[in-house]
């Protein structure tokens, strides 16, 4: 149901949407691969003037990172890294032995759901193959964990 404050500006927002995600069950959010908080910016940071990646430098990065999954998938059905099954990411994805010890800690401290330990891994090799890495490592699954729900990790 809509609130009652808007379209003013809403002061119950943050508790409805608490109270959404409350009704959201572990198995739903499980599917959803990316998970970004947008905190509000600073009034120093917007105003302050710094070099950002450019949106063509960007998507160099995707078509590079495109490239390399179809190089990888090219003898097979799949396209991208997100099409992965679990038997596929055992099969394509090669982890360095420290993100492999960093994702065990993540099984045991964040309860990680075998869904959820597949999906971290695709992330991570998405993210090794931005970066044109052809093994996973620790810093590619530490940002992958990063894109978990918040109230999974709490």
């Amino acid at each position: 149901k809509p609130c009652h404050c808007l379209p003013k500006p809403c002061h119950c927002l943050p508790g409805s949407i608490l109270k959404y995600k409350k009704r959201l069950s572990g198995p739903l959010l499980d599917r959803i691969d990316l998970h970004v908080d947008v905190p509000p910016v600073d009034e120093e940071k917007l105003t302050s003037v710094f070099q950002l990646e450019t949106g063509e430098k960007i998507r160099e990065k995707v078509v590079e990172a495109r490239a390399r999954q179809k190089q990888r998938f090219k003898n097979s059905r799949l396209l991208t890294n997100g099409e992965m099954r679990s038997s596929d990411v055992k099969k394509y994805c090669v982890l360095t032995d420290k993100a492999t010890d960093l994702l065990k800690q993540a099984i045991s401290r964040l309860l990680l759901s075998a869904r959820s330990y597949f999906k971290t891994i695709k992330v991570a090799q998405t993210i090794a193959d931005c970066e044109k890495q052809d093994k996973i490592e620790i810093s590619h699954v530490a940002e992958a964990l990063q894109f978990r729900s918040h109230d999974e990790v709490l």
